[in-house]
């Protein structure tokens, strides 16, 4: 708990991974709704676009925290 309120620890990589999931669940839902709706082809290229844009959003956040947590290694090193 210290951690967490000192900033020793990012609390912020498990929350992303969190609204990851949920984002990719979105997707599904809503380019299964469209497929339903008569515009299967919309809904799959929907789907697989959706997809891998958010993980590419997703990932550029998670380098970031990757990028301090390297810092902070080369940091401590003596």
């Amino acid at each position: 708990m210290k951690n967490i309120f000192f900033f020793d620890a990012m609390l912020t990589p498990k929350i992303i991974t969190v609204v990851y999931w949920l984002c990719l669940l979105g997707i599904l839902v809503g380019g299964i709704g469209s497929m339903f709706y008569g515009e299967f082809f919309r809904g799959l290229l929907g789907m697989i676009v959706g997809g891998v844009f958010t993980r590419v959003c997703f990932e550029m956040v998670i380098i970031a925290f990757k990028n301090n947590e390297y810092l902070r290694k080369i940091a401590e090193k003596p």
